[in-house]
């Protein structure tokens, strides 16, 4: 864990005491936290961001998906809710990510979920993958050092608008994995039983104000969901630390790219050093 120490601003163990759920984060890769919200605050919640999705139609964002499956989100929300916006700099959120990223640390994406019911479109993040990393690459056979505490660079945040039972498919997690500094492997992508050093996945469903929070480079998924069920719907925000940047909106709509310089990139690999980067997880 870790303070933004000043003058300087440089980066200190933090010596604080930390709630149960940040240290559990640190640990496992994730923690649930029950009953974060009272449900009359969710309804105001989540009415609001429905009107979200009937007034501003799905903007095309998702990489390689159907014009169908691409309405299931909507995206850059603090932007297109004022609830939404207090939502995300709630002390119950913050309390937890803040000794992992800093006092300082922001948000880089924030996307609402609404799969639909049954099992149509499928997708929902349906095979075990990470967000973004590893961020401390290793070896096969290398292990982190288990009395040194992994470090955080992002948390995913899943706030729940209704209830997530099993049967819908909810986010599950192998325990441990963001310190194996590997991504899952390809050939089990889509294999429940999957284990990492003996352990099987953690499955988190979820009930109305709960919140999941998740390490980026934590191996996750989403469940297979029943036949039958009433699908998911969550409001989800990256926090990372203040040295990640945004991603709420891409690179290409917002940059620090004059037009003249941009007149005189010559290839693909002078945009990327200019920050002009393909769109990646965390835009959509």
């Amino acid at each position: 864990m870790l303070t933004r120490a000043w003058p300087g601003g440089y980066l200190l163990p933090y010596t604080q005491r930390a709630c149960d759920a940040a240290h559990e984060l640190e640990d496992q890769g994730a923690t649930l936290v029950s009953g974060a919200f009272a449900n009359k605050e969710i309804e105001l919640l989540r009415t609001e961001i429905e009107s979200v999705y009937e007034s501003i139609p799905g903007d095309g964002r998702g990489a390689n998906t159907s014009r169908s499956i691409d309405d299931d989100f909507r995206y850059e929300m603090y932007n297109r809710s004022p609830l939404v916006q207090q939502f995300v700099g709630r002390r119950e959120l913050l309390d937890v990510i803040e000794p992992l990223l800093g006092e300082d640390c922001h948000i880089i994406a924030n996307t609402c979920w609404r799969n639909p019911p049954n099992d149509s479109p499928k997708h929902g993040g349906g095979g075990w993958h990470i967000d973004a990393g590893p961020h401390i690459p290793l070896v096969e056979g290398q292990v982190w050092p288990e009395d040194i505490p992994h470090p955080t660079f992002a948390v995913g945040v899943h706030v729940y608008l209704q209830d997530c039972p099993l049967e819908s498919g909810p986010t599950a997690v192998i325990p441990g994995t963001h310190k194996s500094g590997r991504p899952p492997p390809g050939d089990s992508r889509f294999d429940t039983e999957l284990t990492h050093n003996g352990v099987g996945a953690s499955t988190f469903a979820a009930e109305t104000g709960d919140v999941l929070f998740f390490v980026s480079d934590v191996w996750h998924r989403r469940m297979p969901p029943s036949t039958h069920h009433q699908g998911r719907f969550f409001l989800q925000v990256h926090y990372a630390r203040r040295d990640i940047a945004q991603r709420v909106k891409t690179t290409q709509e917002r940059n620090h790219v004059d037009d003249q310089a941009r007149s005189r990139i010559t290839g693909p690999r002078e945009a990327l050093l200019l920050g002009l980067h393909s769109q990646g997880f965390y835009d959509g």
